[in-house]
């Protein structure tokens, strides 16, 4: 952790809310004017730090920016997800970053931000729109011990994890579609974009690309998507502080991941089941040219879908374009 991490996290722990320089310089190994010293950087980056001769240092307020530092301070406890965070004020694609990160054998657990995307990236090489600070745009690599035809637990996990954070920030209901939106009242708030690289029987590594519309005004969707998105500021009423929500969704998918890490997927799938709109329902699953109708049962152990279709035939699926039948 940075000296500039630390201090953020020292100063967002005392109940009082200030903590002395003194303070800070013996519990972080450095002198009181490095201290002072990086206290005045974070000023100017926008950070409200008052000092006062009595109290100490008191964290006011942050600035609406992603910053590696400050969402390192706001994730002491992860153990893999969020250990290695990088902010991009813009990249094409933060999955292509990733990407290369991973081929140059970066640790996984690293996440990557972009402020802006210039060729943000949906599934089935459909554009996302990225717009500078009005979402989260990241993409986390992992290195899982899975064979590549359970990498879709992994979909599920950043599905239940997106949800769970989202729901806790904003007091919203979020909902899963099949097999990667997050829903809110029927419209997507937000996608995961899993790519892969695997051998025969073994997971090389894992890309999970994640979109959130967090603070976007419809105005700023296309005028083709208006009537099938939103954001969570449209839908909560109010603008949502995106670090917060960034960290929350870390910490959900450090605690996800560490589940399917421990084969624990079963009760990952038992959540991710109660909150997904295509469970229970007709559906009509389109792959490639094919089209397939049925009802959608549950997920299977490596987290396909399990279709039950019209000829009584149970079918597994991995990826596709879904309708529901009303």
């Amino acid at each position: 952790m940075s000296l500039d991490a630390a201090i953020l996290t020292a100063l967002r722990l005392p109940k009082t809310g200030a903590v002395s320089g003194a303070e800070l310089s013996q519990k972080l190994g450095v002198s009181r004017a490095a201290i002072w010293a990086r206290v005045e950087e974070l000023r100017s980056l926008g950070y409200d730090i008052e000092a006062s001769p009595h109290l100490g240092y008191r964290l006011v307020s942050v600035p609406d920016v992603l910053h590696a530092d400050d969402l390192h301070s706001r994730l002491p406890g992860v153990k893999v997800v969020g250990r290695d965070i990088r902010v991009f004020q813009e990249t094409t694609s933060t999955n292509d970053v990733v990407e290369k990160l991973a081929r140059d054998g970066v640790k996984e657990g690293v996440v990557v931000f972009a402020e802006s995307q210039t060729r943000g990236r949906g599934r089935l090489g459909r554009k996302w729109i990225s717009p500078e600070k009005r979402g989260l745009w990241f993409s986390v690599l992992l290195r899982p011990n899975l064979r590549p035809q359970a990498a879709t637990q992994l979909t599920v996990a950043a599905a239940t994890a997106l949800a769970r954070a989202i729901s806790t920030q904003t007091n919203l209901s979020p909902e899963i579609k099949w097999p990667n939106d997050i829903l809110i009242k029927g419209k997507k708030v937000a996608g995961i974009l899993t790519e892969l690289s695997a051998e025969l029987d073994q997971v090389k590594y894992l890309i999970l690309g994640i979109g959130v519309d967090v603070n976007l005004n419809a105005s700023e969707f296309p005028p083709e998507v208006r009537k099938l998105a939103t954001s969570l500021k449209i839908e909560a009423g109010r603008t949502i502080n995106r670090a917060e929500l960034a960290a929350a969704v870390l910490e959900e998918l450090d605690t996800d991941y560490a589940r399917i890490c421990a084969g624990q997927f079963e009760t990952l799938a038992d959540e991710w089941e109660e909150r997904c709109t295509t469970i229970g329902h007709n559906v009509v699953i389109r792959v490639g040219d094919r089209s397939i109708q049925g009802r959608a049962e549950s997920l299977d152990s490596d987290g396909a879908l399990l279709i039950r279709t019209q000829h009584g035939r149970l079918e597994r699926i991995i990826g596709g374009d879904v309708s529901v039948e009303k």
